[in-house]
């Protein structure tokens, strides 16, 4: 099980990956813009990061180059999620420090294999 931070502002989204993320047994907190996603992650250190890039207040590019430049949060994966394509997104996205990549609508088997890819051996208590 690992904690996992979902930082997006579509409720519908957000109780989406609540669902199927405890389904697998993971501990999932949820924020809704990118200050407290940026904010949460400080306070909470989850094992990873899903970060919707189209957020209000502070974007997800923004919010992931503070966690990326935060001694605190930069070693804390982060998946970026849009329903841009990755091509459309890629360059910026390898400059920001994202980890990895999840389009919409949601391809939850691929999900999966990334949060177990970029969680293995992290279990939070």
């Amino acid at each position: 099980m690992a904690k996992i931070l979902v930082v997006e502002d579509d409720l519908i989204i957000q109780n989406l990956m609540l669902f199927y993320l405890q389904d697998k047994q993971h501990q999932v907190l949820v924020a809704a813009n990118g200050r407290d996603g940026v904010s949460l992650a400080k306070d909470e250190l989850p094992d990873l990061i899903i970060m919707d890039l189209r957020l209000p207040v502070l974007d997800g590019w923004q919010a992931t180059e503070q966690l990326k430049l935060s001694p605190q949060t930069a070693d804390i994966p982060v998946l970026a999620m849009t329903a841009q394509s990755y091509t459309a997104v890629r360059e910026r996205f390898q400059d920001t420090g994202c980890d990895g990549y999840v389009g919409k609508p949601i391809d939850f088997t691929d999900l999966f294999i990334q949060i177990d890819s970029l969680t293995r051996g992290k279990i939070s208590a």
